[in-house]
């Protein structure tokens, strides 16, 4: 592996730590980029090394009480199956369609995070809600249907979806944000995996790069949760928001020219 490749995993791991989300988002175009795998390959192998990255990455959050365990099998169970699905689209998609669409997710996670920050709760409101949950079956059913619908676009694009999955949380499920990021790593994790699935005999595989890689995203995961901890969120988010945008540029202008 490059130095460059070397960074990219460290900067999946971070992402992951910090936020919950963004493994994926760094991780394909690095495999494409910088080592130069098929798009194909590079979408399932990047499923793969996000859904190692996040278990162990959200062991962490669990280990320190921040994984919500109902959530995460609701959440988990139709995630599983919408990511499949969108695995065995993703086989038959035309490269061009996927990393197009890819690129769109970016604008899209580049838009949220430069978004103003939400006025944040009281502490008492936020235990109020936490203590409330998400227990009626309106709420129930809302969590499953979001479980599916990003689980479709993981397993088509090769996207983990926690910048979808963790405001899901915070508003549908109630979840403190330190929550939120905990439960949404397990889920990623957990639909990672059907993804990777979902390619595996279809498309080939790198596993020793794989497990290079993944190896160097887990020492990023280890970093990212302990700067999550003494450096300034807004200031990252920023950062990686501008860094996404121009990857996405460049990738719409691969495609089209």
């Amino acid at each position: 592996m490059t130095l460059s490749a070397i960074l990219a995993g460290l900067a999946t791991g971070i992402m992951l730590g910090i936020f919950g989300s963004g493994g994926s988002i760094i991780t394909t175009p690095a495999l494409l980029y910088l080592l130069d795998i098929a798009p194909k390959s590079a979408i399932a192998m990047s499923l793969g090394i996000v859904a190692v990255t996040a278990t162990l990455t959200a062991l962490q959050h669990w280990r320190a009480g921040n994984v919500n365990g109902k959530v995460t099998l609701i959440f988990g169970i139709f995630g599983i199956l919408g990511t499949y699905a969108g695995a065995r689209l993703g086989v038959i998609t035309p490269v061009v369609l996927q990393l197009s669409i890819f690129a769109l997710v970016m604008y899209a996670a580049a838009w949220k995070m430069l978004r103003p920050a939400q006025p944040p709760r009281s502490a008492g409101a936020a235990a109020v809600e936490a203590a409330e949950g998400c227990t009626s079956r309106h709420c129930l059913s809302h969590v499953a249907m979001h479980g599916i619908v990003v689980g479709a676009l993981t397993g088509l694009v090769g996207v983990g979806g926690g910048f979808l999955i963790v405001p899901a949380l915070v508003i549908l499920s109630r979840l403190p944000m330190k929550q939120a990021i905990g439960t949404s790593l397990a889920i990623v994790a957990v639909k990672s995996y059907a993804g990777f699935a979902g390619y595996v005999g279809d498309v080939p595989i790198d596993y020793a790069l794989m497990a290079v890689f993944a190896a160097v995203a887990v020492v990023g995961s280890v970093i990212g949760t302990r700067l999550a901890r003494c450096v300034s969120g807004d200031v990252l988010k920023k950062g990686f928001a501008i860094f996404l945008m121009l990857v996405a540029t460049y990738i719409l202008a691969n495609q089209i020219t």
